[in-house]
């Protein structure tokens, strides 16, 4: 699998995704301002008199021995739960007081206030002057100044109910609540988190990271991983492609051979059928790619693999300019109309105006030629070959064209290369990266797959590549397995790369219809 593919992007973009979603859910709790709160909850309510619950009287000595029948003590806890400091005019009660206590049922005794050790100017608010007060069962708590965390304890005395009656905390916060909190021990800072939240969030983030790891370190065999022998025809533009996806297939499948061997898409297809008259068993081996359909008049059954874009390419000491050539300038050089490349380029430098224009073309057989003839001259190129090197004959005058067929790109692009004045076609991503070479808008508009997905585009020259079988391939053959894996995403990716668009991507199907 390659490292850079779309789903491995997808899987590791999760994994973090899910480790920062994480992240950030505790720095939001902690840091990002949000309601004051108020949190109370009780720590202890216990009989000190009788245990009206069990019915049976409770051991007591001292003081606790006097009119203490039904006393009770409760502990009730009042903290700071919330991101933000609560201040005194936070409280919102018009009374002087900022909470009340009320114990359902029960009568106040006496109350003891504790704070932390490590405050200390908690206590200071703890005056009647402040509010500080109770009276029945309903106790004034002093609009006390809170830090997130800090907390104050009521250890009240009560009498006359049984211990779990109902125990509320009541008051108003601005932009803020009061409401009961619980946790685990009574003097832990309540979870940000329930359990089942923190349960859930750690399991959600341990199955992302593991769905990350499988599909980043699996294998990575293909889905129809199958063995035998299988020979690639056809297209010579296709070759780059399909050279490194065999090699990657046998890499992933044990027991796979596959020799690619290409010689032209016209070729390849002839091949195939010709073969097919022979042999349907060994027809069903083979697999021949061609720039366009060229193979359903031969009766071979073909998928749609990618939208393959070629250029015009010419010697770089000809200096076309961003707009290039015209479709018609294009035309008019490939029918002999135009010697030298000062009758197609006014006003260049006589050195290149004097450069006799020599065509370098590939040979009848070729895919890429057929797609130049089909989509650029709209018609057939008119002469054959006049020059077995590619050189322009000696001497001033030149009464024709110079033309030169050779049988592959490459060879295409080096004659380009190496001959002044030379113009040709190939593949565009071989061509883009071959030195001494320029490539040829169209009528303005480049050779660029970039924008033609974008639809920016209306460059003509380009084409479907197709993978042509005798038939459908049967089930659980290599045949099948390899056109299988040009589907996946390891090779829309190879494809990509090489400068053409798979037709198996959302943009790639509309390109490819």
């Amino acid at each position: 699998m390659e490292w850079l593919s779309a789903e491995n992007i997808v899987a590791v973009g999760t994994a973090v995704l899910g480790v920062v979603a994480s992240g950030f859910m505790v720095w939001y709790e902690r840091r990002v301002p949000r309601k004051k709160r108020i949190g109370y909850r009780v720590q202890m309510d216990n009989p000190i008199g009788d245990d009206l619950s069990s019915g049976r009287a409770n051991v007591r000595l001292g003081a606790f021995d006097a009119d203490m029948d039904d006393a009770t003590l409760v502990l009730l806890r009042v903290e700071n739960d919330g991101a933000q400091n609560i201040d005194r005019d936070d409280y919102t009660g018009p009374e002087l007081h900022g909470l009340t206590a009320v114990f359902a049922d029960r009568t106040i005794r006496g109350v003891s206030v504790t704070q932390p050790t490590d405050i200390d100017h908690l206590m200071d608010h703890f005056t009647p002057q402040r509010g500080f007060s109770y009276e029945d069962n309903r106790m004034r708590l002093p609009r006390v100044p809170l830090n997130p965390g800090d907390y104050y304890k009521l250890l009240v005395l009560l009498s006359g109910g049984a211990v779990g009656k109902d125990i509320r905390l009541r008051g108003g916060l601005r932009n803020g609540e009061v409401h009961p909190n619980r946790s685990a021990t009574p003097d832990d800072k309540p979870p940000l988190f329930s359990l089942p939240a923190r349960i859930l969030s750690g399991l959600l983030t341990l199955c992302v990271l593991a769905v990350a790891g499988i599909v980043v370190f699996r294998d990575g065999n293909p889905i129809d991983c199958e063995q035998g022998g299988l020979t690639v025809i056809g297209s010579t533009a296709f070759e780059p492609v399909v050279s490194r996806l065999a090699q990657s297939y046998e890499h992933k499948c044990e027991g796979a051979e596959i020799d690619v061997e290409t010689r032209g898409s016209e070729a390849g297809v002839a091949e195939l059928a010709a073969l097919a008259d022979q042999s349907k068993v060994r027809a069903r081996s083979v697999i021949a790619f061609s720039d366009g359909p060229l193979g359903e008049r031969l009766g071979l059954k073909g998928k749609k693999v990618a939208l393959s874009v070629f250029t015009l390419a010419v010697n770089d000491g000809i200096g076309l300019g961003a707009q290039g050539l015209s479709v018609r300038q294009v035309r008019d050089i490939y029918k002999g109309r135009y010697k030298r490349w000062g009758e197609v380029l006014p006003g260049i430098d006589k050195a290149t105006a004097d450069l006799p224009i020599v065509l370098v073309s590939r040979s009848d057989s070729s895919g890429t030629r057929q797609v130049f003839q089909d989509r650029v001259l709209g018609g057939w190129e008119q002469a054959q070959s006049t020059s077995l090197d590619c050189r322009p004959p000696e001497g001033t005058a030149v009464t024709a064209v110079t033309r030169c067929e050779l049988a592959r790109t490459s060879d295409v692009l080096d004659k380009i290369a190496e001959q002044p004045g030379a113009l040709g076609y190939s593949e565009l991503s071989a061509a883009a990266e071959h030195k001494g070479v320029r490539t040829v808008p169209l009528d303005g508009d480049r050779a660029d797959v970039d924008e033609i997905e974008r639809g920016d585009s209306a460059y003509p020259y380009r084409d479907i590549e197709y993978a042509y079988t005798y038939g459908t391939a049967p089930d659980e053959s290599l045949t099948a397995g390899f056109l299988s894996y040009l589907g996946e995403e390891s090779s829309r990716q190879v494809i990509r790369t090489q400068g053409h668009v798979p037709c198996g991507t959302p943009v790639g199907l509309e390109l490819c219809r």
